[in-house]
Order: C-alpha cells, then structure tokens, then sequence
C-alpha cells in the first residue's frame, strides 16, 4: 500500500522517500562544498578582485526576493483584507520564512565571518552604507514574519494582520534597499540609477505568484483541490500573467535605454547578454523561461488551466534563477580600466561559478526543501476552516 492517512493528511510513501532523497543528496552536495570552502578558503571561488560578486551573491538575492514576493502576495489577503487570498497565507508566509533563511545560509558561505558581521552591524552601524541598512532591514523583517506566523498559528487573526503589514513594509523597504545597494553605485553604469529597486519589487511579486502555485501544486498532487483554493489559483494565474506583462515591458525598456546611445559601461553590459558570453543565459532562461514562454501560457489558457499554470510558473522560477546571476554578473564583467591583467581578447572580464560554489548553490536548495518538508511535517499550513 502506498498511501496511508496521518492526523488527516494523505501521505505518500513513495513519493516523500522521492522527496527526501532528493533533499538529502542535496544538501549532502552542499556540505561537500562547504567543507571545501573551509579547508581553501575563498580560493574555492572563482570570483577575484576584478569579479569580487559571484553565484553565491545571485543566488542569496534569488532567495531573498521569493521571500519578499511571497510576503507581498499573502498580503494581499489578511493585510489589505481581499478574503479570496487569506486561503494561502500561512503557507505563503512559512515559505518566505524558509526562503529567506536559506538566502542568509547561502550569502553566510560568502562573507566568510557571518557572526562578526552580526556582531558590528550593532555595534558599529554605518548608517550611510546601504549594505547596513540591506542587513538591519532584512534582520527586522525576519523578525516580523516569524511574529506573524506564530500568530497564523495561533489563529489570532488581528495580531496576525498587524505583524503582516509590519512584515509588508519592511519587506518592502528591505528589498528596495537591496536594488539601491547595486543602483547606488556610480562606477558601474549597468546597476546605477533609480531603475533597480523598482525591477527588484516587481520581479519579486512575479516569483512570488509563480512560487504559490508551485507549492499548491505540490500540496494537492495527490487529493482533490478544494475550490475555494483553485479560485485563489486561478486569481494568482491572473495576476502572474498580468506581473510578467509588466516585467516584459520593464525589459525591452532596459534594453532600448542601454543600447540607444551607446553609453560607455551600459552598452557593453547589455552587449553581453544580447550577443556576448551570457547571450545563451539572457536568451534562453532569463527571456523564454524566465518570461515569455510563461506569458504565453497563462495568456493562451486565461489562467483558468492550473496544470499549465503550474508548468507556467516552474518555467518562470528557473528563468528568474538565471535572471539574478546575470544581473549580478554582467554588471562586472565590463572592465573599469582597460588596463586590468585579467581582461581577455574581447576586451572583458570573465567568470565560471567552480564546482564548489555550485554544490553550495544545490546546499541552498537543499535546505530550502528540507525546512520546507519540516514545516509541512510539524505545523498545519492549511487555511483554519480547510
């Protein structure tokens, strides 16, 4: 027999082992890489004074931002109060908990002294670093979502909706903050200017939308949905739709602004990505997974099909994967002198994530199943009257 019912809920015991597995191997990879990283330093990494930003860093701003779109489509039920939506909001919130933990885990093998850096971000805040502020502001949202979960839990509703909005804001704060942290630097003219933090809120709903309907397809693969829920997920499918349409636009705009011109550090960054070393990244995952193959599909079935919305939103999951490292790092592989030993023929740097900072990547997402296996295991994340 391959299923069986605990405490009201449909276990399968093929498909949890498949789930476990692949969870362990996971994070087993990550504890190789890790290990690695210890022994050698960051001479593990293939990132050096020119490229000091790698796959680590995208992949910490990958986890952060699902955390923030998650926090923000949940609002939109016990925060702003649209009843439809307050059916995914424990789920959703459990999920930006976990995301967001697993991007501190990831950006942790990174700074190398992750406790120092907890210790002097209080007791030497340089208030004019928009780093400090990224850190101290993630830190409270943190705290907020965690308060507010506990709330969900104890189904106190009014406790629940004031730790959300405080959760909201700072969500939002932090995360627009994390755009500034590339937007304010003047050197490299690929992240400068005011466009980032409002790209990062906007792909940060979309990941959110698509995250939603990957966990509900999950949760209810081998039961029938209830319809309240699958009128939630086709209003999500809407929204995802109409999100990538905005993004979409986003996108041919910042390409027109980069190479109209030919502003010196923008065109050459774009030129990367439209026909450089990341053309196959920027075109085949950030473009057609990431955006346009998913648009299609929801806009062709109108949201009403959960099963391709769901292929709709693993598609635009792993694109956005890919949009985050090249944001990170085509803004670096434009040198800022001519003269740096380590630009190539081309005239650029370059950079190939090593296999120990791609086993930490798969350690991230690892982690990020296993919390996430837990939280299903010692809590009801099911709406209260479901």
């Amino acid at each position: 027999m391959n299923t069986l019912t605990i405490n009201g809920k449909l276990i399968n015991s093929r498909g949890d082992l498949a789930w476990l597995l692949t969870t362990g191997v996971l994070c087993l990879i990550g504890l190789v890489g890790l290990a690695n990283y210890l022994i050698q330093g960051h001479d593990a990494y293939n990132i050096y004074r020119q490229v000091p930003w790698g796959i680590l860093i995208s992949t910490y701003i990958f986890f952060v931002v699902s955390s923030t779109g998650l926090c923000l489509v949940s609002s939109l039920g016990h925060v702003f109060g649209i009843k439809q939506f307050e059916v995914i909001g424990k789920r959703a919130i459990a999920m930006a908990i976990i995301t967001l933990l697993s991007g501190f885990a990831v950006i942790a093998a990174e700074i190398g002294y992750p406790f120092r850096m907890l210790i002097y971000n209080i007791l030497t805040p340089n208030l004019a670093a928009a780093i400090w502020w990224m850190g101290t502001l993630y830190g409270l949202y943190l705290v907020f979502i965690l308060l507010e979960f506990r709330f969900m839990i104890k189904v106190n509703h009014k406790w629940a909706g004031y730790l959300g909005l405080a959760g909201f804001i700072a969500g939002v704060a932090a995360h627009s903050n994390l755009g500034a942290v590339f937007g304010y630097l003047d050197a490299r003219p690929w992240w400068h200017g005011p466009f980032l933090p409002i790209y990062f809120i906007l792909s940060a709903a979309v990941t959110g939308c698509a995250i939603i309907l990957l966990l509900y397809a999950v949760r209810y693969a081998r039961e029938e949905m209830p319809v309240r829920i699958s009128e939630t997920l086709v209003s999500i499918s809407r929204l995802f739709a109409m999100l990538l349409g905005i993004l979409l636009f986003f996108e041919a705009w910042k390409v027109l602004t980069s190479v109209y011109g030919g502003a010196p550090g923008k065109y050459e960054a774009m030129m990367i990505l439209l026909s450089g070393p990341l053309s196959w990244s920027f075109w085949g995952f950030e473009i057609l997974l990431g955006m346009l193959l998913p648009f299609i599909l929801l806009l062709a079935t109108g949201g009403r099909n959960l099963k391709v919305a769901t292929w709709a939103a693993l598609s635009s999951m792993i694109g956005i994967f890919f949009m985050r490292y090249n944001l990170v790092v085509t803004g670096q592989l434009v040198p800022l002198r001519s003269d740096v030993d380590a630009v190539g023929a081309s005239g650029l740097l370059s950079y190939t994530p090593s296999l120990t900072e791609i086993a930490i990547v798969l350690g991230g997402m690892g982690l990020c199943l296993l919390l996430y296996i837990l939280a299903g295991r010692f809590f009801n994340l099911d709406a209260d009257n479901h």
